[in-house]
């Protein structure tokens, strides 16, 4: 309680025992409560109000307007350009609640790493996300966080990773094939790629998740990628549902006489009960399997020997690496076909690479090919992957809530702030990537004295990058996104020469938890030769 509250409590009081009205105090404690709330506390008795402020307040909503503007992320970057800070800068939200973007590599490296458990993801955020990942890993906080993560790291060890590249090059390889068939029924060469990149991608997490090939790309009917598709493709109507989430309880939007309340419910039971059988079958046969046979590796296994997750955790941590690791690839995939439609001359450079250190795809089916060392060390490809990643961050802005007071770059923060993380802003902020930030341009992650490919992109820090995040909470899936993306890029850029369908169609970013194109991504594909394919 601060002074001007204790103060107005007791004078208050004081003239009730007088005989004042509790009718009038109530309407004097009621105003008092607004003014103070949207004026005293926000502008004059916050700790942070002397923190450099964004540009384009209103009144009551604050700077929450532009904040809603699309791509998400444009509006912090444009803000960190044109407001001086030293590594916070204060936005308004809704009537005038105290929010922070977070711009510099000190700043993010106290609420990723060095203050990471102060800091969790919004109640609000959770509640949605909730709906249609379930109650798994990226769901979870504090100590239950640090427990799950733990527990199922073992999946994601860099050795396990590399077992897994000849996987994930077959599966390219049969992605491509896929395309290719499709191609030759259309007179047209004309594909929306990412109902493909879909497929493939469920495809292999069902591969490395369950230790199952889902057999998506085999089946264009298949139910995991409806459902998934349904939820995942970026409407209008989507983006008003997520930002209702922001101003109103679930209850009420989830009792409002809307369609999509009953879409999300069909589809969000069907992809649990899919999870469920899932989990049940895995078990079965692990139960059957030969005590000599060879352990699975794959997550769910790793997870079902390790005792330490029921049935209902197994579904909900299953619901998630099922939503998380197809659609991270299947999004970067669509963005990496879009930038290289648009810059032919890089595409040829690459597709060169490619053909020049795999002259036959095929081969790479013999095992005696080490084909993560292959992949792992083509400089252009890997610059390639990285800049994708860099312009097109899956998950373009993430907030998260001070459930203590702490400190952020040496300034006290109040428990219950709010500040944002915006790798769409960060990975693109001039002040760390310097004036080509927006540029598509793969030669900055290559070591100009060796050739060989760097992991800081010629940022002076790696708190530039921001794609997987940080610390405790960075995408515990990293090195097989990396992988799996290294593949597909490979071989679809190895096996197709690709343009823009419409040359001159402007792409709109849309979604709502993942950034994807809002009209899909229409190519003119051309096989190309490679190989004996």
């Amino acid at each position: 309680m601060t002074l001007s509250q204790a103060a107005f409590g007791i004078y208050i009081f004081v003239d009730i025992l007088r005989g004042g009205s509790l009718t009038s105090y109530f309407f004097y404690v009621s105003l008092f409560v607004v003014i103070y709330k949207l004026i005293l506390h926000p502008f004059f008795l916050t700790p942070l109000r002397h923190l450099p402020e964004a540009k384009g307040f209103k009144p009551l909503l604050g700077h929450g307007m532009i904040m809603f503007q699309r791509p998400g992320g444009e509006p912090h970057l444009k803000i960190m350009k044109e407001t001086p800070n030293n590594g916070i800068i204060l936005i308004r939200g809704l009537f005038h609640s105290t929010r922070l973007i977070l711009t510099t590599p000190a700043a993010l490296a106290d609420v990723l790493v060095h203050n990471s458990y102060d800091f969790e993801k919004p109640p609000w955020a959770r509640a949605f996300l909730r709906k249609f990942l379930g109650n798994g890993l990226l769901m979870s906080e504090g100590d239950e966080h640090k427990y799950h993560r733990k527990r199922i790291a073992p999946a994601f060890h860099f050795r396990h990773i590399k077992e897994l590249y000849p996987v994930l090059w077959s599966k390219s390889i049969e992605f491509c094939d896929v395309v290719r068939a499709a191609l030759g029924e259309r007179p047209d060469k004309v594909l929306d790629i990412g109902h493909y990149s879909t497929q493939v991608t469920l495809d292999i997490i069902g591969l490395a998740g369950l230790g199952r090939d889902i057999g998506s790309l085999r089946n264009s009917d298949d139910e995991l990628i409806k459902n998934y598709e349904e939820i995942l493709e970026p409407t209008t109507e989507k983006a008003v549902y997520f930002i209702l989430h922001l101003v109103l309880s679930p209850w009420v939007i989830g009792n409002l006489p809307w369609k999509l309340n009953r879409m999300v419910k069909i589809t969000t039971g069907n992809l649990k009960r899919i999870c469920t059988e899932f989990v049940a079958d895995r078990k079965a046969k692990m139960k059957n399997e030969d005590a000599e046979s060879e352990e699975s590796c794959d997550i769910l296994s790793i997870m079902i020997r390790s005792n330490d997750f029921s049935d209902e955790n197994l579904v909900d941590q299953l619901l998630t690496f099922l939503a998380a690791g197809h659609e991270t690839t299947s999004s970067a995939l669509t963005w990496a076909s879009y930038l290289l439609s648009l810059h032919p001359t890089i595409q040829t450079r690459l597709r060169e690479e490619i053909h020049k250190t795999i002259p036959n795809p095929k081969a790479l089916s013999n095992p005696t090919f080490d084909i993560a060392n292959l992949l792992e060390n083509m400089p252009y490809l890997n610059g390639v992957c990285n800049e994708v990643l860099r312009l097109f961050p899956t998950i373009p802005v993430s907030a998260r809530v001070a459930i203590r007071d702490t400190t952020i770059a040496g300034q006290f923060i109040p428990s219950g702030t709010m500040s944002f993380i915006v790798p769409w802003a960060i990975n693109r902020n001039p002040a760390l990537w310097g004036p080509d930030s927006e540029d598509f341009v793969p030669e900055r992650w290559i070591d100009k004295d060796t050739g060989r490919a760097t992991m800081n992109g010629g940022a002076n820090s790696n708190y530039a990058f921001l794609t997987f995040l940080h610390g405790p909470r960075s995408c515990i899936g990293e090195r097989f996104a990396r992988a799996e993306m290294r593949s597909l890029i490979a071989t679809f850029v190895g096996s197709f020469e690709m343009e823009m369908a419409d040359p001159g169609e402007k792409v709109i970013v849309g979604g709502t938890i993942t950034s994807k194109p809002m009209k899909g991504m229409r190519l003119r594909l051309k096989a190309v030769g490679w190989g004996n394919r």
